[in-house]
């Protein structure tokens, strides 16, 4: 008898949805077999059975969410061997049949529901080193209106604090307590949309899905700690565009297509190698040098944001990475992404081009030492030469990370990045 655990699909792992099952209670499979499909918040991966046997349970219902790292998941029979019968353990909530990805299967409608207790009242200390007994949810609206619980008279069972006691504490006992946590730079609670104006009701509530969450804590992570600056130019892009249509002309036997934005990632690559100290990242022991550009692109996948990576893109053609982003593109769009193909990476190219977004500023993809933003290229009025003109510019902007990439690191950058993208044959040299 063997228990099949949930894997870990990445370093950082913790939990994942189990998004589907591919076999049932009483199936044989053999050692690669297909069993599940895994969501994590970046991607949709596959489960492949280690040993041979007979599925004997399934201990994790498919649409379940928040699914640990190494709870067991079901329960295999080995070849003569017999099952040990299923423990008792409580199953992480299953997630609605219309929340998550859309590679999630929805939850079964015959599975029984798991068995949940009601959460017990976490003791909070008093001054005086007694402890105040509360239930969650009245230490939540403490916490939402700043009251403070060691001054509330707790009526519930052997003096427990609960919702009817907290309710109706206002005034002096929040400001006093939010005022302080604001000066001390703390995190300001939590409020409800009905605490700020916005009635139950008058709105639908779309549950938030693993992918969402990590990009709201991640981005408000780098947004807030890391000390980041803009850098913008515009570049010229007739000579690029011009130069395009040959590449294509040529290649259009091959079948593949290069794009504005694969010229962009070429070239970030080059400056890269050009000027190695944008190429960085912060760490507490030091700042990083990375040996390659590895450019990662912003893809925009349904519920969210993933980042694929072309790796030493510094050594790819044109054409190479044309056929290697488009690839992972639509691979992260089907959320069949590896994690190695998306995590990590030392620079990123966000483009909102094609939406016709002039000109934007991005939020740092830590521990990357900066970000680029790419504009919509357009006609726009120039002067050549005392003369005016029309010619088709683009917008970029640099985030920088100010800890790794300097005002000036960042503009030597931008200046090679410009004369690439505005010369495309000096990316050759």
């Amino acid at each position: 008898m063997t228990d099949i655990l949930m894997p870990a699909l990445s370093p950082t792992m913790e939990e994942g949805v189990l998004a589907k099952w591919h076999v049932k209670a009483g199936d044989i499979v053999k050692a690669g077999d297909v069993i599940a499909e895994i969501e994590t918040d970046k991607a949709t991966m596959e489960v492949e059975a280690v040993d041979e046997g007979e599925i004997t349970d399934i201990l994790v219902a498919e649409g379940t969410e928040g699914v640990k790292v190494n709870t067991p998941i079901a329960r295999l029979k080995d070849e003569g061997g017999a099952a040990a019968p299923a423990p008792k353990s409580e199953a992480p909530k299953a997630a609605p049949a219309n929340a998550g990805s859309a590679q999630a299967g929805p939850a079964k409608a015959d599975a029984a529901p798991a068995k949940t207790e009601a959460p017990k009242a976490a003791p909070a200390a008093k001054a005086d080193g007694e402890r105040v007994f509360a239930s969650p949810l009245a230490r939540r609206i403490a916490a939402q209106n700043g009251v403070d619980l060691k001054s509330v008279k707790g009526t519930g069972p052997h003096g427990r604090v609960v919702k009817r006691d907290v309710e109706g504490v206002k005034g002096g006992a929040a400001a006093a307590s939010t005022a302080p946590a604001a000066a001390r730079g703390e995190s300001r609670p939590v409020q409800s949309l009905a605490q700020m104006g916005i009635p139950d009701g008058s709105y639908d509530l779309i549950p938030l899905d693993g992918m969402r969450k990590a990009i709201a804590r991640r981005l408000t992570d780098s947004f807030r700690d890391v000390p980041h600056f803009p850098l913008t130019i515009d570049c010229e892009i007739d000579g690029l565009l011009a130069a395009r249509a040959k590449v294509n002309a040529l290649l259009e036997k091959d079948g593949v297509k290069v794009s504005v934005n694969d010229f962009v990632l070429k070239a970030s690559a080059m400056a890269l190698k050009v000027v190695p100290e944008a190429n960085a990242s912060y760490s507490p022991e030091g700042i990083a040098m990375h040996h390659n550009a590895d450019v990662a692109m912003a893809v925009a996948i349904d519920g969210g944001l993933i980042t694929p990576i072309i790796r030493k893109a510094e050594t790819k053609s044109l054409s190479q990475i044309a056929t290697e982003s488009k690839d992972l593109a639509k691979r992260a769009r089907d959320r069949k992404l590896k994690p190695e193909e998306f995590q990590g990476g030392t620079f990123s190219v966000s483009n909102l081009g094609m939406f016709g977004i002039k000109h934007f500023a991005s939020i740092i993809n830590e521990p990357q030492g900066a970000i680029m933003s790419v504009g919509a290229g357009e006609q726009r009025p120039v002067v050549k030469n005392g003369q005016l003109a029309v010619a088709t510019v683009m917008t970029i902007t640099l985030t920088c990370d100010h800890r790794v990439v300097d005002g000036a690191v960042g503009a030597k950058f931008l200046q090679v990045f410009k004369a690439m993208i505005e010369d495309p044959v000096t990316m050759l040299a």
